[in-house]
């Protein structure tokens, strides 16, 4: 049995909305998964995702990071690179910082075994997470944007990174910088490379851009990587 619901959390002088999913009866060292949105705001998909990591056995909390711009859901990529525009990366890192200081409280979850798995914008917010949040223990950015590689020397925590090669919009170069980055810096990580497939290879709500097997073997990683350093 599983359990789910909407939850609140205050945010600067904003309220927060977030979708929780857990394990009906969670033990009281259950991990926690932060799962970050992609630009269409906090869907079905995400949520769907959420649930996925509750059915093996984590807490999972998704924070709408476009709860200060009224809760938008939009499946028009036009609005949704409109939305992702207007958010201000400052204002979406304090929210996801309170979104993690929540879930620590939920009753249930260890405060002290929480990852974040992020998707296209929010594969940017994971990366960045994990060089600004010490209590994020493990972080699976899905190709997201990354960051200036002198920014890779603050990482606090291992990475996971899964990038399609027929990506439009985070390029090679981008990739190899984070490799370069992780290396220079001695950092823990892992970029895993999918030859045939493009962005947002893992969203099964998009026969466009689907890829059934990679999204699988990308799950299965993802589990892997996540019970070694929250288990």
């Amino acid at each position: 049995m599983l359990s789910d619901s909407m939850v609140q959390f205050p945010s600067d002088n904003f309220t927060i909305e977030a979708f929780l999913a857990q394990p009906s009866t969670p033990s009281s060292a259950t991990a926690g998964v932060l799962v970050i949105q992609e630009w269409w705001g906090l869907n079905d998909h995400i949520k769907d995702i959420a649930k996925r990591f509750s059915q093996e056995g984590y807490a999972a909390l998704a924070p709408d990071l476009y709860s200060r711009a009224g809760h938008k859901v939009t499946q028009d990529p036009n609005e949704a690179a409109r939305l992702m525009n207007a958010l201000s990366s400052q204002a979406a890192l304090r929210d996801l910082n309170a979104a993690t200081k929540y879930f620590k409280s939920v009753p249930g979850v260890d405060p002290q075994r929480i990852g974040v798995v992020g998707f296209c914008m929010g594969g940017g917010f994971a990366l960045m997470m994990a060089t600004h949040n010490s209590d994020i223990k493990a972080a699976v950015p899905f190709y997201g944007k990354v960051p200036p590689s002198e920014t890779l020397d603050y990482l606090l925590c291992p990475i996971l990174y899964h990038y399609g090669a027929k990506d439009g919009w985070v390029t090679q170069e981008e990739v190899e910088r984070l490799k370069q980055g992780l290396s220079e810096f001695g950092k823990p990580g892992e970029v895993l490379v999918y030859p045939e497939s493009g962005h947002a290879f893992f969203n099964n709500t998009r026969p466009d851009a689907y890829r059934s097997q990679d999204a699988q073997i990308a799950w299965q990683r993802t589990l892997a990587f996540l019970a070694k350093h929250l288990r």
